[in-house]
């Protein structure tokens, strides 16, 4: 069950992580 959970958090924060990549792209090329 562990693994399982460790899994679809892993998703979950890819998922984020895209989110945050689409609104900040501008202010890393600033960088």
């Amino acid at each position: 069950m562990g693994s399982v959970v460790k899994k679809r958090r892993k998703k979950i924060r890819k998922h984020k992580y895209k989110k945050l990549l689409k609104r900040t792209k501008f202010q890393r090329r600033n960088k």
